[in-house]
């Protein structure tokens, strides 16, 4: 049997090779800078302060990381931003299937008016101040909640998920469930939600990925260093070079003040984004499939 190919022109050949050196170009665009802190962060902090580290680890050491978990803010924060994350993203999800599935039941009555309010929110907000203003008059400054009620519910997150109920749950399916006199609590619990995995792994990373990044609530609303989350520790010491050395336990002898403050920055980068970079591999396989049909006009 006669196996035969397209030959390839020579300019198709030459559009191969253009697509590779630029998709090359922003691979090491986008991975020096990663490879560059992680070597940073285990490099010694002589290395890091003289400029000699700019790929690989220059007399490896793991002082920066054992500064990051003795200082105070640092450990406090981690665990701050991981309760905001689990609590806030809970919240959040919650929030976002029980507003979704009701806009997505065509025998509701309104939806359409209710819609357009939530999309009215999404294009038109009350500004900084009025909501400062608001938090502050429900007692929520300083408190854990103010991390937590604001973005209770995003728009956009629900939008998507109503989408998704509508193109993947036929009414036939809840018609044959009230036939068998189930409530519309238990048809989301017992079947909505089981087909849902998708969306609700998508949403639930967006979600988790704006809580664990977030600071400029805190910066708004908290005055207590205890409820600060890490990414504002982690702004105090990145953009403005504030890092209190007091607060480290036993690590001034591990390097000069200031290598130690150099070393200390890129080893807390490391430390935030890990946790998300750990996550991420596990619930990739649904994003395509989960933002795909959220994302067909319902």
């Amino acid at each position: 049997m006669d196996h035969s190919s397209i030959k390839e022109s020579q300019m198709d050949r030459l559009f191969t090779v253009l697509n590779y050196i630029i998709l090359s170009l922003f691979l090491v665009t986008i991975l020096y800078p990663l490879i560059y802190i992680l070597s940073a962060s285990i490099s010694s902090s002589e290395a890091v302060v003289s400029g000699r580290v700019w790929l690989w680890p220059i007399d490896p050491t793991l002082d920066g990381y054992y500064a990051v978990f003795k200082h105070r803010l640092i450990l406090s924060g981690f665990m701050n931003s991981f309760y905001y994350t689990v609590a806030g993203t809970l919240i959040n999800v919650i929030m976002t299937i029980l507003a979704a599935y009701p806009l997505s039941r065509k025998d509701f009555y309104g939806r359409n008016i209710f819609m357009f309010m939530f999309v009215f929110t999404l294009m038109f907000s009350g500004g900084l101040i009025p909501t400062y203003l608001l938090v502050r008059d429900l007692g929520l400054l300083n408190t854990t909640w103010s991390m937590l009620l604001p973005g209770a519910l995003g728009i956009w997150n629900m939008i998507i998920t109503r989408t998704y109920f509508q193109t993947t749950i036929p009414d036939e399916l809840l018609e044959a469930a009230q036939l068998d006199g189930c409530t519309d609590f238990q048809f989301v619990w017992k079947i909505v939600l089981p087909l849902s995995g998708p969306i609700t792994a998508v949403i639930t990373l967006f979600y988790a990925v704006g809580h664990w990044n977030s600071f400029f609530n805190a910066l708004i609303y908290l005055k207590s260093q205890n409820l600060y989350p890490l990414q504002l520790v982690l702004r105090d010491i990145l953009v403005q070079n504030d890092v209190d050395l007091n607060m480290l336990v036993d690590v001034q002898e591990a390097a000069k003040r200031e290598g130690l403050r150099e070393l200390l920055k890129y080893s807390l980068i490391i430390v935030a984004t890990a946790p998300l970079m750990i996550v991420y591999p596990f619930v990739q396989k649904y994003f395509v499939k989960g933002i795909m049909i959220g994302s067909l006009k319902g």
